[in-house]
């Protein structure tokens, strides 16, 4: 089921009404009816893979039981390893069993020798990505004596499932929401009205920005080699704000979906666009996802405590295993490697930790040295991005290649080329405006009391956005980019 469509518009009222009429003050059955729900939502996707998430769940509740009740330090890093082995091989057999075989077979093909390895017609399951790593951190928690396990299996399940933040994130610790299940959860207005405009703002980003894009970003990116550089510069910068506003809408949509419910989930963006070096971007963005390498993978390989070098092979092996982590194709350990070339300098410099504040704090307009560095920042993801998009390797050196060599600033070759410049690219400096103004806030529409106080006045605003996502969010029904991952 996808958030932007017909049947989560009559789920989620539904959800909501039950939850808080007939399930009202009733904490357990509350969750168990969550659960339901979540599988009832994953489930219409493709029911057969009810079977893979139950597995992962009732191995993880099992470990963590078994790691906590063992007196045996060796019995605890065994049983953690087979939660290891049994969640990580999962994922790896879905998503990139097929990358290793095609991979063996061409190496010893270049050697002269003939494999008849075969691959496999897989389907990922949507998700795997995500709730493989929201069991692992629970049971890694328990294993470092930082959570007591739950003997409540119904909590633990619904936690894992949890339909808001299933498919696509925010990747939510044990230790924040897995609590939230045993405290008895009150509606309030304020709760439910901030839910419902996070939710807006981020259909909003999706089916207005995210999917008008998209359709210019394909065509570019699948007739590059016919187009010319400003062409494809522009869809580089397309891309950019499609896979922003496609992801950054998930994820403002299952926020404010779990407030609704009386859940808080973590921030997952913190409008990285307007980040002045790549070390902030990279704070800014998918932010569930960095802060868990960083504590599950990051600190235990030493982090920054060993040396500069120790240091600098740690961010290399993060941002690689980052971008592998998005899927199995070697543009994204490209992408991934690429920005932690970007990275490089600052770590060098010290000045990874230099932008810890809200930029132009307090200020409705930069300096100009603030701009220049948000425009060099925003550029070097561009190139990034290229990659990340890309078909292949070769596709995306071409790409850049071609910006370079056929830099030509005439006309855009792209069918219904006026669109993109009357009004895909204003709609992008309307999304920017509006996330300027509230970049101090967790999501772009937190402070609409105090920059429209008037009542009627904000109920015009958010007609007004609904009524441009009636008009421009044709494209229902379309997926979500990070659902591949």
């Amino acid at each position: 089921m996808l958030f932007n469509s017909i049947e989560y518009l009559i789920f989620l009222p539904l959800v909501f009404l039950t939850y808080w009429t007939i399930l009202k003050d009733k904490t357990k059955l509350q969750n168990l009816f969550v659960l339901v729900a979540s599988y009832v939502f994953y489930g219409w996707w493709d029911w057969r893979f009810l079977g893979l998430i139950l597995f992962s769940t009732i191995t993880d509740y099992t470990l963590g039981q078994a790691i906590y009740k063992s007196d045996n330090a060796l019995a605890k890093k065994r049983l953690l390893i087979l939660s290891l082995v049994v969640n990580l091989g999962l994922l790896g057999f879905f998503k990139y069993y097929n990358f290793f075989v095609e991979n063996f077979v061409d190496a010893f093909g270049s050697l002269g020798i003939e494999l008849n390895a075969r691959t496999l017609s897989l389907i990922l399951p949507i998700g795997i990505s995500f709730y493989t790593f929201q069991t692992l951190s629970y049971t890694i928690d328990v294993y470092r004596e930082r959570l007591k396990p739950t003997n409540d299996f119904i909590a633990f399940a619904a936690f894992i499932s949890f339909f808001p933040q299933l498919v696509a994130g925010p990747i939510e610790r044990a230790s924040n929401l897995l609590p939230q299940f045993f405290k008895s959860r009150q509606f309030t207005y304020d709760n439910g009205v901030d839910g419902l405009r996070q939710i807006l703002w981020g259909l909003f980003k999706k089916v207005v920005i995210a999917d008008n894009c998209a359709v210019y970003v394909n065509y570019i990116f699948e007739n590059s080699a016919d187009l010319n550089g400003i062409t494809l510069l522009i869809g580089a910068v397309l891309f950019a704000f499609q896979i922003y506003g496609d992801f950054s809408g998930y994820s403002d949509i299952a926020i404010g979906s779990a407030k609704l419910l009386g859940f808080n989930l973590m921030q997952n963006f913190s409008y990285p666009y307007f980040s002045r070096d790549i070390a902030e971007f990279w704070r800014r963005w998918h932010i569930s996802l960095s802060s868990w390498f960083k504590d599950y993978l990051y600190i235990p390989l030493g982090g920054s405590r060993l040396g500069k070098f120790s240091t600098i092979r740690n961010v290399f092996i993060i941002f690689i295993v980052s971008g592998f982590w998005h899927g199995a194709n070697w543009t994204y350990l490209f992408w991934g490697f690429l920005n932690a070339v970007f990275f490089l300098p600052l770590l060098l410099s010290n000045k990874n930790r230099s932008n810890l504040n809200v930029v132009a704090e307090g200020k409705y307009i930069p300096k100009l040295s603030t701009v220049f560095r948000i425009a060099i920042t925003f550029s070097l993801t561009c190139l990034a991005w290229i990659f990340f998009r890309a078909n292949d390797l070769s596709h995306a050196f071409d790409y850049v290649l071609s910006i370079i060599s056929n830099f030509q600033v005439i006309s855009l070759q792209v069918p219904g080329s006026i669109k993109v410049l009357v009004l895909i690219f204003p709609l992008i400096i309307l999304m920017n405006l509006v996330e300027w103004l509230g970049r101090a806030k967790k999501h772009a529409l937190e402070q609409m009391e105090l920059v429209v106080k008037n009542g009627a006045c904000r109920f015009v605003v958010y007609l007004f956005l609904i009524f441009i996502i009636a008009v421009f969010g044709g494209n229902l029904d379309q997926e979500f980019v990070y659902f591949q991952f």
